[in-house]
Protein backbone atom coordinates (compact mmCIF):
# COMPACT_ATOMS: atom_id res chain seq x y z
CA UNK A 1 0.00 0.00 0.00
CA UNK A 2 2.70 2.33 1.07
CA UNK A 3 4.57 1.65 -2.19
CA UNK A 4 1.53 2.38 -4.23
CA UNK A 5 1.03 5.29 -2.45
CA UNK A 6 4.63 6.46 -3.38
CA UNK A 7 4.39 5.64 -6.87
CA UNK A 8 1.19 8.02 -7.10
CA UNK A 9 2.82 10.63 -5.03
CA UNK A 10 5.68 10.61 -7.65
CA UNK A 11 3.66 10.34 -10.84
CA UNK A 12 1.69 13.61 -9.62
CA UNK A 13 4.93 15.57 -8.51
CA UNK A 14 6.25 14.87 -12.02
CA UNK A 15 2.91 15.69 -13.70
CA UNK A 16 3.07 19.05 -12.06
CA UNK A 17 6.72 19.53 -12.94
CA UNK A 18 6.48 18.36 -16.81
CA UNK A 19 3.25 21.49 -17.08
CA UNK A 20 5.14 23.77 -15.43
CA UNK A 21 8.41 23.76 -17.43
CA UNK A 22 6.12 23.16 -20.61
CA UNK A 23 4.08 26.42 -19.48
CA UNK A 24 7.29 27.99 -18.69
CA UNK A 25 9.51 27.39 -21.67
CA UNK A 26 6.59 28.56 -23.96
CA UNK A 27 5.88 32.03 -21.66
CA UNK A 28 9.18 33.09 -21.45
CA UNK A 29 11.31 31.15 -24.74
CA UNK A 30 9.15 32.73 -27.39
CA UNK A 31 9.24 34.77 -30.30
CA UNK A 32 6.29 36.49 -31.89
CA UNK A 33 6.20 36.05 -36.28
CA UNK A 34 4.85 38.70 -38.39
CA UNK A 35 2.41 36.44 -40.13
CA UNK A 36 -0.29 35.15 -40.52
CA UNK A 37 -3.56 36.67 -39.05
CA UNK A 38 -2.56 37.28 -35.20
CA UNK A 39 0.82 36.42 -36.25
CA UNK A 40 2.82 33.16 -35.25
CA UNK A 41 4.78 31.72 -32.19
CA UNK A 42 7.88 29.72 -32.14
CA UNK A 43 8.60 28.63 -28.60
CA UNK A 44 10.69 25.41 -26.57
CA UNK A 45 8.05 24.88 -24.66
CA UNK A 46 8.03 21.76 -26.74
CA UNK A 47 11.84 21.38 -25.45
CA UNK A 48 10.37 19.89 -22.10
CA UNK A 49 7.45 18.25 -23.41
CA UNK A 50 9.24 16.07 -25.91
CA UNK A 51 11.88 15.06 -23.00
CA UNK A 52 9.31 14.40 -20.90
CA UNK A 53 6.89 12.50 -23.38
CA UNK A 54 10.02 9.83 -24.23
CA UNK A 55 11.41 9.56 -20.70
CA UNK A 56 8.28 9.49 -18.89
CA UNK A 57 5.92 8.10 -21.50
CA UNK A 58 2.50 8.46 -23.05
CA UNK A 59 0.27 10.28 -20.11
CA UNK A 60 2.79 12.67 -18.98
CA UNK A 61 3.65 13.26 -22.13
CA UNK A 62 0.23 14.24 -22.61
CA UNK A 63 -0.39 15.87 -19.24
CA UNK A 64 2.39 18.37 -19.69
CA UNK A 65 1.90 19.38 -22.96
CA UNK A 66 -1.85 19.66 -23.42
CA UNK A 67 -2.31 21.49 -20.28
CA UNK A 68 0.87 23.31 -19.83
CA UNK A 69 0.75 25.07 -23.35
CA UNK A 70 -3.25 25.46 -23.20
CA UNK A 71 -2.39 27.49 -20.00
CA UNK A 72 0.00 29.41 -21.73
CA UNK A 73 -2.62 29.75 -24.40
CA UNK A 74 -5.15 31.21 -21.24
CA UNK A 75 -2.39 33.26 -19.34
CA UNK A 76 -0.53 34.64 -22.74
CA UNK A 77 -3.89 36.44 -24.41
CA UNK A 78 -4.25 32.81 -27.08
CA UNK A 79 -7.41 31.86 -25.19
CA UNK A 80 -9.59 30.82 -28.31
CA UNK A 81 -6.68 29.02 -29.45
CA UNK A 82 -6.36 26.84 -25.39
CA UNK A 83 -9.31 23.91 -26.33
CA UNK A 84 -7.54 23.50 -29.76
CA UNK A 85 -3.74 23.53 -28.40
CA UNK A 86 -4.89 21.64 -25.10
CA UNK A 87 -5.67 18.52 -27.68
CA UNK A 88 -3.49 18.35 -30.31
CA UNK A 89 -0.36 19.24 -28.04
CA UNK A 90 -1.61 16.01 -25.67
CA UNK A 91 -2.16 14.35 -28.59
CA UNK A 92 1.27 15.08 -29.55
CA UNK A 93 2.67 14.44 -26.06
CA UNK A 94 0.74 11.12 -26.10
CA UNK A 95 2.26 9.88 -29.24
CA UNK A 96 5.66 10.24 -28.29
CA UNK A 97 5.05 8.85 -24.90
CA UNK A 98 3.50 5.99 -26.96
CA UNK A 99 6.28 5.31 -29.96
CA UNK A 100 9.56 5.64 -26.72
CA UNK A 101 7.92 3.52 -23.97
CA UNK A 102 8.38 0.27 -26.18
CA UNK A 103 11.48 1.29 -27.95
CA UNK A 104 14.02 3.07 -26.86
CA UNK A 105 16.18 3.81 -29.92
CA UNK A 106 17.44 7.02 -31.30
CA UNK A 107 15.34 6.49 -34.53
CA UNK A 108 12.06 5.64 -32.36
CA UNK A 109 12.49 9.31 -31.11
CA UNK A 110 12.73 10.68 -34.70
CA UNK A 111 10.13 8.71 -35.85
CA UNK A 112 8.22 10.11 -32.80
CA UNK A 113 9.26 13.72 -33.63
CA UNK A 114 8.19 13.84 -37.26
CA UNK A 115 4.63 12.12 -36.21
CA UNK A 116 4.27 15.04 -33.46
CA UNK A 117 5.24 17.44 -36.00
CA UNK A 118 2.32 16.03 -38.15
CA UNK A 119 0.34 16.15 -35.46
CA UNK A 120 1.20 19.93 -34.84
CA UNK A 121 0.86 20.75 -38.76
CA UNK A 122 -2.14 18.88 -39.50
CA UNK A 123 -4.03 20.23 -35.89
CA UNK A 124 -3.27 23.73 -35.95
CA UNK A 125 -4.10 23.97 -39.94
CA UNK A 126 -7.54 22.72 -39.06
CA UNK A 127 -7.61 24.61 -35.80
CA UNK A 128 -7.03 28.27 -37.60
CA UNK A 129 -9.48 26.88 -40.61
CA UNK A 130 -11.93 26.42 -38.36
CA UNK A 131 -11.55 29.98 -35.98
CA UNK A 132 -10.68 31.88 -39.21
CA UNK A 133 -13.39 30.30 -41.61
CA UNK A 134 -10.70 29.95 -44.02
CA UNK A 135 -8.87 27.06 -45.33
CA UNK A 136 -6.18 28.59 -47.25
CA UNK A 137 -4.52 31.01 -44.95
CA UNK A 138 -3.41 28.72 -42.58
CA UNK A 139 -0.84 27.43 -44.95
CA UNK A 140 1.08 30.57 -43.80
CA UNK A 141 1.52 29.07 -40.55
CA UNK A 142 3.26 25.80 -41.57
CA UNK A 143 6.67 27.16 -42.13
CA UNK A 144 6.85 28.02 -38.86
CA UNK A 145 5.51 25.30 -37.10
CA UNK A 146 8.16 22.99 -39.04
CA UNK A 147 10.61 25.35 -37.51
CA UNK A 148 9.62 25.22 -34.02
CA UNK A 149 9.24 21.31 -34.09
CA UNK A 150 12.74 20.93 -36.18
CA UNK A 151 14.69 23.79 -33.27
CA UNK A 152 13.23 21.40 -30.40
CA UNK A 153 14.22 18.68 -32.33
CA UNK A 154 17.52 19.21 -32.63
CA UNK A 155 17.75 20.45 -29.02
CA UNK A 156 15.82 17.35 -27.64
CA UNK A 157 17.25 14.60 -29.68
CA UNK A 158 21.45 15.02 -27.72
CA UNK A 159 19.94 15.83 -24.52
CA UNK A 160 17.76 12.65 -24.35
CA UNK A 161 20.83 10.58 -25.17
CA UNK A 162 22.29 11.95 -22.51
CA UNK A 163 20.13 11.23 -19.96
CA UNK A 164 19.44 7.99 -21.11
CA UNK A 165 23.04 7.14 -19.79
CA UNK A 166 22.20 8.55 -16.29
CA UNK A 167 18.38 6.42 -16.53
CA UNK A 168 19.23 5.07 -12.65
CA UNK A 169 18.65 8.60 -11.65
CA UNK A 170 15.67 9.32 -13.51
CA UNK A 171 13.81 6.52 -11.11
CA UNK A 172 10.42 6.74 -12.71
CA UNK A 173 11.60 6.62 -16.26
CA UNK A 174 12.89 2.90 -15.03
CA UNK A 175 10.33 2.10 -13.09
CA UNK A 176 7.46 2.12 -15.70
CA UNK A 177 8.69 -0.23 -17.49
Amino acid sequence: MEQNSLKQTKYLVYAALGIALVFVCTVFVNVRLPIAANGGLIHLGNVPLFIIAILYGRWLGALAGGLGMALFDVVGGWFLWAPFTLVIVGLMGYTIGALCEKNQSFATYVLALVAACAIKIVGYYGAEGIIYGNWIAPMVSVPGNLVQIGLASAIVLPVVQKLKKHAVALSWAGSRR
